[in-house]
């Protein structure tokens, strides 16, 4: 994307936006935030509490909101007062994390190998930290930022944002008043492409179905024939859910990307071509190869309760992601894969999301990040996940990933997500802390 550097403040040299990300981030990631979705767990109070002091010590007053009891959300406002309020967003909760399957103590904050390690380090206490800092620092420095910004930590993210964003959206719409445009989650990190650093932006979120399929068939004694067997029809299903190839389909943001690809690469960009532009990202591949296509994988199946009783009923789970703009080809390929005697049932369905990387608030992304790395190359892209902009979108709220980190080419970044071992490298949040900073300049 075409944009000039920010230029730096004048007042910039009277603070370090850096000086304390590495330690708020080791400190949240400290504080045990485990959702373990519908299970009792220790919530977010703790880390909202944390959150508020921070802000409070420099003059910022913050509230804490709790949905529920312990499922703590903290409210900030602060800055100017021009044009509309900036929503800027990060959450507090993590996934659960098996200390024996990690090198270090994943609630450790542990510092090894210039990386802080623990979980949250890239989901999201990195990016909670960032904002953290250079708030904090431009506070302290009397650095107001010309517009309004609405600060929101939000609880319950993990498991759909049910005991977060999702009542403070029903039950606190003063909050958003007036705001326009968000930025949270999950983007402004570097990939390598042909030995060029390639900053991705996620300003589009595949949409999201959880669902439950049932196959029913007679049940019956196990030494008998049972050609309506109806774990013998799950299985079948489930097995052409799971291997069916869903099509190439390029929504407007992967366009974009894919375009800056083929311009490293010396080619052009096509449907045909998109999986081996693809493989351009090298470890990212396997998220991006993601967002390309719709994708359905079965994770759970429960059927039986005797070996030689066949059951009336069998179940399977399915993870399900859509495109924007492509719901309904998704169900009715799905009703089709499923067949005859198997019914699906949604758990959890919302929308997919797709913003124009355009308008003033993407040329100070970009900006923002040229003005800390000028020979980078910086793109939108569509994320496979979901985040809590799902939630503001309901308001009418646009929303761009935006948690700026300079990263290793050899770093599988997006594998770390939920995943073990997980660790972010401490210059690379100074660096985000640095772009961050000129953004707030820049916005």
């Amino acid at each position: 994307m075409d944009a000039q550097p920010s230029n730096s403040s004048e007042s910039r040299e009277a603070y370090d936006p850096a000086a304390e990300v590495v330690e708020i981030c080791r400190d949240l990631i400290r504080i045990d935030t485990t959702n373990y979705g519908d299970q009792p767990g220790p919530g977010e109070r703790k880390a909202a509490e944390h959150v508020a002091t921070l802000l409070d010590e420099v003059g910022i007053e913050a509230e804490i909101w709790e949905g529920e009891p312990g499922r703590a959300n903290v409210i900030a406002r602060w800055g100017g007062s021009s044009g509309d309020p900036l929503l800027i967003h990060g959450h507090l909760d993590v996934v659960p994390a098996d200390a024996d399957d990690w090198r270090v103590h994943p609630f450790s904050g542990e510092i090894q190998d210039g990386m802080v390690w623990g979980r949250g380090a890239v989901d999201m206490k990195d990016f909670d930290a960032m904002l953290l800092s250079v708030v904090r620092a431009r506070a302290r420095a009397g650095v107001v930022p010309d517009r309004a910004l609405q600060l929101v930590f939000t609880a319950d993210e993990e498991a759909g944002g049910n005991r977060g964003a999702g009542p403070l959206v029903e039950q606190r719409r003063e909050v958003f008043e007036g705001v326009r445009d968000a930025v949270g989650e999950v983007g402004g990190f570097s990939t390598t492409v042909r030995g060029r650093r390639l900053y991705l932006i996620e300003a589009a979120e595949k949409g999201m179905a959880w669902m439950r399929m049932t196959a029913t068939g007679n049940a019956g004694h196990g030494s008998m024939v049972h050609p309506d067997n109806a774990v013998t029809r799950l299985s079948a299903a489930v097995a052409r859910i799971g291997q069916h190839e869903w099509p190439v389909r390029l929504t407007p943001t992967m366009q974009v990307l894919l375009a800056a690809v083929a311009e490293l690469s010396g080619t052009e960009a096509t449907p045909e071509n998109a999986e081996s532009l693809i493989e351009e990202f090298g470890p990212a591949s396997r998220m991006l190869g993601a967002v390309i296509k719709n994708t359905v994988n079965p994770t759970m199946l429960e059927a039986g309760y005797k070996v030689n009783v066949v059951p009336g009923t069998a179940t399977a789970h399915l993870d399900g992601r859509f495109l924007p703009g492509y719901e309904d080809e998704f169900l009715d390929t799905l009703a089709e894969l499923a067949g005859p005697h198997v019914s699906i049932e949604h758990l959890t369905k919302m929308g997919g999301l797709e913003t124009p990387y355009e308008g003033d608030l993407a040329e100070a992304m970009t900006a923002s990040i040229l003005a800390e790395d000028p020979e980078a190359v910086v793109a939108p892209y569509l994320m496979s996940g979901g985040t809590d902009a799902k939630h503001w979108e309901k308001l009418g709220i646009r929303g761009f990933g935006f948690a700026p980190l300079r990263l290793p080419a050899d770093l599988d970044f997006t594998g770390l997500f939920h995943g073990v071992d997980e660790r972010v490298p401490v210059d690379a949040l100074e660096f985000g802390a640095r772009v961050f900073d000129r953004f707030l300049d820049a916005v």
